[in-house]
């Protein structure tokens, strides 16, 4: 099974695995939560958004 976007894109954006965990755990929560405050179906699971969004550079770490 390939991952997609691919891990290595992943971690050019997240300094490490742990963090990127994290990372996707709360911006997949934000994403799901907004979806059902505003009513609006998902085409996607909530981590499948996420990950796309991490790896085109459009999420912000908390740190920086």
């Amino acid at each position: 099974m390939m991952l997609d976007p691919p891990m290595k894109k992943l971690l050019n954006q997240v300094p490490s695995r742990y963090k990127l965990v994290n990372v996707v755990a709360h911006e997949a929560r934000q994403i799901a939560s907004q979806a059902e405050d505003e009513g609006y179906p998902l085409n996607e699971k909530p981590v499948t958004l996420a990950l796309q969004k991490i790896a085109a550079g459009e999420v912000k770490l908390g740190d920086e």
